[in-house]
């Protein structure tokens, strides 16, 4: 079982508060929705978890170790967020691959199995740079789940989506609560919120709002 511990976290950068003394707690087998208007902390929130970026003050525990003292990232992850980093030159598998050689977790049919549960072909020999934002969206979910992390971390992840696609991502973050991963998921559809989210928790102003569900 996963548990992640956000306590009394900040973060500054160029003399600007991003997130003021944010404090919450998320556990295996739940989707936690994080909502609030652009510039409001959900991503910088996501990328303190993850490990990309630290904290000005306050810390992060995901079962009970302390990142950035006692772990330097979160052992089991997957995250789809913004600006994601992938090699036009490659096709989308061939991008899969090299990222699964990373850890060497998983073999050539996880990754196929991952590109066709979003929609994708694995043999489809066109390279990332004739990708749709759509298709490269998918791709970037795609890789977030193929190695069945224990916490998946989800910024915006069905934007760009037509509604079959949609509605593929919906299934498949279900899916992922089934199999017991703890999911942090930032939308600004409200449909995505609604029907996918066990708690709910409002950013405004780098704050945490309370929500009435």
């Amino acid at each position: 079982m996963s548990v992640i511990k956000i306590d009394d976290v900040s973060k500054i950068i160029k003399k600007q508060l991003i997130l003021d003394h944010i404090t919450m707690e998320f556990h295996s087998g739940t989707v936690y929705g994080i909502t609030g208007i652009n510039g409001s902390g959900k991503t910088m929130l996501l990328r303190l978890i993850s490990g990309l970026m630290r904290p000005s003050s306050g810390s992060v525990y995901y079962n009970e170790q302390r990142l950035y003292q006692d772990i330097s990232f979160l052992p089991s992850i997957g995250i789809v967020i913004e600006n994601v980093d992938l090699y036009p030159e490659f096709t989308g598998f061939q991008n899969l691959k090299m990222l699964a050689n990373i850890k060497k977790r998983i073999q050539d049919p996880d990754i196929e199995r991952a590109m066709s549960r979003v929609g994708l072909d694995p043999k489809d020999k066109r390279t990332v740079k004739k990708y749709s934002l759509g298709m490269r969206k998918k791709l970037a979910v795609a890789q977030a789940i193929m190695e069945s992390p224990e916490v998946i971390l989800l910024d915006e992840p069905t934007s760009a989506l037509d509604a079959e696609s949609v509605e593929k991502v919906r299934d498949i973050i279900k899916a992922e609560k089934e199999r017991g991963a703890l999911i942090l998921l930032t939308s600004h559809n409200a449909d995505d919120i609604r029907i996918l989210c066990d708690e709910i928790y409002a950013l405004q102003n780098g704050r945490r709002k309370d929500v009435q569900i």
